[in-house]
């Protein structure tokens, strides 16, 4: 993949200022769907030859772009309709009024929340940890008077962060950098260990201090002061109070027990509950239960739509960069453009240790901005290998930095259509996530490189 120079083209160039202009409305906080769809017909011109062809890939990329969310907006519609069916039931009160002795501030219960999240991704990747915390413990941490962008923060940069892109239990981005780059597994685990924690820790601690004083809502409302009708209860509501931890509490037995993760992980996720959710209409509303369900699964569907549907469109741009550009424009467009800048920049920058290690993070960086983090891991892996040996690095250092990078961009913490799952189940704009977070993960950057340094 490096061996070969890139020769850059008019349509590298017009992707290029298309990023540059998107980022920057972006930054003045204003919708980018009309930007991206108009670089998109331009792209396809370009890219195909035609006005026709322009045509075709404004729709041929947001197509490609709906599939590839279509697990997530599955997911996130399933999980919103269990909640709708728990706060209709009052199961969701019942669950809150033993977490409330736990989760006392706000300050506190985002430390757990994220630790919780950190633990659950480590074992069965974020995507499924995501619909499980949200689902059961997010409304508590909601309850103790933390505010839903703070709660999302937490569990982002524990989840899609740290755990992401260490992910020393299932490894599956380390295997895939190392086989890049030529060497084992347990060289990027161990040897690259202290970027990694180096890199987690400071991120979050930055975004704890930056975000501290903010971090509480207005009105905190606890257990004992909702309104007394809520604490009338039902046998239903007892009956699905207590089933909801334990059907997901199954859940992560069976997905240990028979190495789900994933696809697998989510998909026994969200049909935990959709099935709760049915049995909880079943139980509270009886006859009437076949019209809940129609309600709730409505509900959850038009409320993950109405996240996703700008989303689609920025990701539809994004995901020309990456390897999405051969499905949607066809087989003559081999390698993302994002992917093609990348090369292009390892091939011309001035070589040396220090450059190697800053490179490796921008060409992360670049590759993660498709929204997946894991397309890049084969090509920062690769530039490692390249790297450590011309200037002497340590590979397994610098695979690292580039693992650490792609991720934290591409993976779901910087990019606003990498960030829906969180984003949707704390009912916060991806926006807003991605302006929180990017601080803290800039300076988690600025050490993990300094700290690569200092191991090349």
């Amino acid at each position: 993949m490096f061996d070969s120079a890139v020769v850059l083209t008019p349509l590298h160039y017009v992707y290029l200022i298309g990023v540059l202009v998107i980022l920057a409305v972006m930054v003045l906080r204003k919708d980018t769907p009309a930007v991206c769809i108009a670089f998109l017909f331009l792209l396809g011109t370009i890219g195909l030859g035609s006005i026709t062809g322009g045509i075709m890939t404004v729709f041929n990329s947001i197509l490609f772009a709906a599939k590839e969310f279509m697990e997530v907006i599955a997911t996130i519609a399933l999980v919103t309709a269990l909640s709708k069916c728990l706060k209709d039931l009052g199961s969701d009160y019942l669950m809150m009024v033993p977490m409330s002795k736990i989760m006392k501030t706000p300050s506190v219960t985002w430390w757990i929340l994220g630790i919780t999240m950190l633990l659950f991704s480590l074992f069965l990747w974020p995507s499924p940890s995501v619909a499980l915390v949200g689902a059961i413990m997010l409304p508590f941490a909601v309850k103790a008077g933390l505010k839903p962008l703070a709660a999302a923060m937490a569990m982002n940069l524990f989840g899609h962060g740290i755990a992401l892109s260490y992910d020393f239990v299932i490894q599956g981005a380390p295997a895939v950098s190392a086989g890049a780059a030529g060497i084992s597994t347990s060289d990027i685990l161990t040897q690259g260990r202290p970027v990694f924690w180096v890199m987690g820790i400071v991120t979050v601690t930055a975004a704890y201090l930056l975000n501290r004083k903010s971090m509480a809502a207005t009105e905190t409302v606890s257990a004992e002061a909702l309104p007394e009708e809520r604490k009338k209860v039902t046998k239903a509501a007892i009956a699905i109070a207590v089933l909801t931890p334990a059907a997901f509490l199954a859940d992560i037995l069976l997905m240990l027990a028979f190495d789900l993760k994933g696809g697998d992980a989510t998909s026994m996720v969200s049909g935990t509950a959709v099935l709760v959710m049915c049995a909880g209409a079943v139980a509270g509303f009886g006859r009437q239960s076949l019209e809940k369900v129609t309600d709730y699964v409505t509900g959850g569907f038009l409320f993950a739509i109405k996240i996703f549907a700008p989303v689609i469109i920025i990701g539809a741009f994004f995901f020309l960069g990456g390897s999405g550009i051969t499905t949607i424009m066809g087989d003559q467009y081999q390698s993302g453009i994002m992917n093609d800048w990348a090369v292009w920049l390892a091939h011309n920058a001035p070589l040396n240790k220090y450059m190697a290690a800053l490179i490796q993070m921008v060409v992360g960086s670049l590759t993660g901005l498709d929204g997946s983090g894991f397309s890049g891991l084969p090509l920062t892996g690769s530039l490692a290998h390249t790297f450590g040996t011309a200037v002497g690095a340590s590979v397994p250092v610098l695979a690292s930095l580039g693992q650490i990078s792609a991720i934290f961009v591409g993976g779901g913490t910087i990019v606003p259509w990498g960030l829906i799952p969180v984003a949707a189940i704390c009912n916060v704009s991806p926006l807003d996530l991605a302006r929180k977070n990017l601080p803290p993960v800039l300076i988690g950057f600025l050490f993990a490189f300094l700290t690569g340094c200092l191991l090349l």
